[in-house]
This record gives structure tokens, C-alpha cells and sequence, in this order.
């Protein structure tokens, strides 16, 4: 059967590879993004200028999930960040989460028999990471929110997480842009590689689809390992 799904932040590497495997079983996926999508194949898509309530378009349809995935890795010391910083962080990983899920709620709920609705977080949240102070927190929110929302829209609409580690998109560019870079980060994941694209896809695309119709209120850490392994 033909689902219908919305993905904000739909010009990111993560999107388009979960949108490509989606499309790819038959189902529609419309895009939200701040950035023009035009060219990347979605159903529909809406330009936006940022993710609030009041900047975000009417849609008239049923959707059976909802993703979020904007975010950031904007790494420094703690002591060099702003409150202006922080506060931002907070805006685009989780207010923006928030202003989606309630613009939309509506067309999840006409859309039986258990909508889904996915947030990103980050391994950051379980694992203590040096500069990750700004990001960690934030992220920290949108679980917080997965477990609440899973609790207060039961057995109507299910909402879990993805968590991963550091995956190739061009927002970690400049953390694995050399060599170097990239094999000392490989190393320190317990499955020697980071992530790509695809792996968080497919977790994303489970939760999803009817072969997760048990699963609410999840953190799915897709992580090689990093947040609950370590290698002697």
C-alpha cells in the first residue's frame, strides 16, 4: 500500500538516501527545506524559510510519518560558546521539531493505523564528547521530546529516534575532509568505519514502515558501536 511521508529538512545526504529507498517501495514523500529541492525528484515540496509554525505550508493530505532532520555540528569549547549559540542550536535541532510536529499533528492523526513520526538525535546525547557541549544538549532535547510525545500519543501515533554517529554527508565534511581525519575517526568506532547515508536510511525506514508497528518511545542508536561498546 502507497504511504505518504513528510521529511523537514529534505535537502540533507540522510534525506535523499531515505527518500530514494522509500520511493523506490512506491510511496510519496514531500519535502520541506530552507533550501530550493526542486531538482531532487520529492512528490511535492515546499521552500521555507525557516521551521516555525508560521512559515510552515498548509497540507492537506493524511501522512503516515513525519521525519525531522535538520541539524548541526558546530563543535568548540565550551567556553567559547554564546548563549546566542546555544540558543540557536536549540532553535533548529529542537524548536523546529516542535513547530513541525504541531503544524502537521492533524494530518498524522487522519492517517490510521499508526502513523510514525522520527527524530534525529546524535551518539552524542549518550556519550560524552569533548565540544559537543552545544549540540549535545540540544539533541538531549529531542530525546526528552521522543519519550514525552511517544507517552501522550499512544496508541494513536508512534514517535521514536534515530541517534547515530558520525555519518559521510557534507554537514561532517570538515571532519573527515583529509585521510588523516577520516581514519582516526574510523578508528574509534567500534566497527572501524563511520556511517554512511544509507545505514541511518535504513534504520529510519524501519521505523517507519508496519514492520515497526510495536516500537514507540525508542532511541535507535546507529552508532558502529560507539555509545555501548568498547574494544579492549
Amino acid at each position: 500500500m502507497q504511504k505518504t511521508y513528510l521529511f523537514a529538512g529534505a535537502s540533507s545526504a540522510i534525506a535523499q538516501e531515505t527518500h530514494r529507498q522509500l520511493r523506490a517501495e512506491g510511496h510519496r514523500v514531500i519535502g520541506l527545506s530552507t533550501k530550493d529541492i526542486g531538482e531532487l525528484g520529492y512528490s511535492a515540496y515546499h521552500q521555507v524559510s525557516e521551521y516555525s509554525k508560521d512559515f510552515l505550508p498548509e497540507i492537506a493530505q493524511p501522512l503516515d510519518g513525519l521525519v525531522y532532520f535538520p541539524g548541526t555540528i558546530n563543535l568548540k569549547p565550551f567556553h567559547r560558546i554564546t548563549e546566542e549559540a546555544f540558543m540557536q542550536e536549540y532553535k533548529i535541532n529542537a524548536l523546529g521539531a516542535v513547530s513541525v510536529v504541531q503544524r502537521y499533528l492533524q494530518n498524522l492523526k487522519n492517517a490510521p493505523p499508526t502513523p510514525s513520526i522520527v527524530f534525529i538525535s546524535t551518539v552524542a546525547v549518550a556519550q560524552g564528547m569533548n565540544f559537543h557541549t552545544a549540540i549535545g544538549m540540544a539533541k538531549g532535547a529531542i530525546e526528552g521530546l521522543t519519550l514525552a510525545l511517544a507517552a501522550e500519543l499512544a496508541p494513536t501515533i508512534r514517535v521514536n529516534a534515530v541517534a547515530p554517529s558520525l555519518t559521510t554527508t557534507p554537514l561532517a565534511d570538515k571532519l573527515i575532509n583529509a585521510p588523516e581525519k577520516l581514519e582516526a575517526s574510523s578508528k574509534r568506532h567500534p566497527m572501524r568505519r563511520i556511517g554512511q547515508p544509507e545505514d541511518i536510511a535504513h534504520a529510519i525506514g524501519f521505523l517507519l514502515g508496519e514492520q515497526s508497528s510495536w516500537v514507540t518511545g525508542q532511541i535507535l542508536r546507529v552508532d558502529g558501536g560507539m555509545s555501548s561498546v568498547r574494544m579492549m
